[in-house]
């Protein structure tokens, strides 16, 4: 899985990135800019050492060479990888279920969409196809170092328990992890939607978005746990509109009823996923996030983390072509 081979030295620092989606010349100009140098067989810092989110692949035109990138930097000790949803969810479409004739991640329309760009560009059962499979199969869902935290969507205990004795001795995707946590309603399958996607609850009324379809839950704010108040809990994106168009607005002072626990830890936590927007800032004292909606015209962010347990906007570096 994400072993040091090539380095040893211990870094610095760590440079979370957050979700590239394919976005390939986005990727190389965050590197360049924070001081990494493709030596020719990776892109490699003198001193610090790169951590992405997941959610390399789907969406952008350069997944093949994003995947690749990130392969050699972690082959190179110059990176690890966490998994995120679409590679899990690559996974899922490319294993037969062990009952019938279809796939863990059955082949709908909406699924076949999400991911057909990056099958056309792959190519089905092809040979890279496999190798990626591979990669993505030992990745793991969350990475510990030097005292920092890095996930997906969302840091929750209980649903790393749940996954542990299906986890393989390197950390990564078991065949009995992926049968299990593409079973809708398990607990292997909730601790997968926790981790990945992140935790979501019931909204009084949906909110839309333009060409979307309605929301009738949304995610939760688990790194606010002060929070009370159903509106103070729930995270709504930007863009988001009532059913007439004008923009979404919640106010309810209903209990919060959370599906995980509040983190309330120290140790700093970066995930990607939320598809943030605006002036990338910390979501509170211990917890970023680095998704600024790199596949959407937003730039790729990074978080330049150097041991400090408050997490500050001062520390986030981010590109845009």
């Amino acid at each position: 899985m994400n072993t040091m081979h090539e380095t040893t030295t211990r870094p610095e620092g760590w440079d979370v990135i957050g979700d590239v989606h394919g976005e390939a010349a986005k990727l190389e100009g965050l590197l360049a800019a924070m001081g990494y140098t493709d030596d020719g067989r990776s892109w490699r810092h003198p001193t610090r050492r790169a951590i992405f989110v997941g959610d390399l692949i789907d969406r952008g035109p350069q997944q093949a060479k994003v995947v690749a990138i990130a392969r050699t930097m972690v082959a190179g000790g110059h990176a690890q990888v966490v998994a995120g949803n679409h590679e899990f969810n690559a996974i899922g479409f490319a294993t037969p279920h062990r009952q019938g004739d279809d796939y863990c991640r059955p082949h709908s329309e909406k699924n076949r969409k999400q991911h057909q760009r990056y099958l056309d560009e792959i190519g089905w059962e092809s040979a890279l196809h496999g190798e990626h499979l591979d990669w993505f199969r030992s990745l793991s869902p969350t990475v510990e170092v030097d005292g920092l935290r890095v996930v997906h969507a969302c840091w929750d205990d209980a649903s790393l328990a749940t996954l542990g004795p299906l986890l393989s001795d390197d950390g990564g995707f078991t065949d009995a992890l992926i049968h299990a946590a593409t079973e809708k309603g398990s607990e292997p399958w909730q601790a997968i939607e926790h981790l990945l996607k992140g935790p979501e609850i019931p909204i009084p009324r949906p909110y839309d978005f333009p060409k979307g379809t309605p929301r009738h839950n949304a995610r939760l704010q688990w790194w606010n746990p002060d929070a009370e108040r159903l509106d103070e809990a729930v995270w709504i994106p930007g863009g988001a509109t009532e059913a007439d168009g004008s923009p979404y607005v919640l106010v309810d002072d209903s209990p919060v009823a959370s599906p995980v626990d509040p983190y309330r830890s120290t140790i700093p936590v970066i995930v990607g996923h939320y598809w943030f927007r605006g002036d990338p800032a910390p979501c509170s004292p211990n917890v970023a996030c680095v998704d600024y909606s790199a596949a959407k015209g937003g730039p790729l962010v990074a978080y330049r983390w150097s041991g400090e347990t408050e997490l500050t906007a001062a520390n986030f570096t981010a590109f845009n072509c």
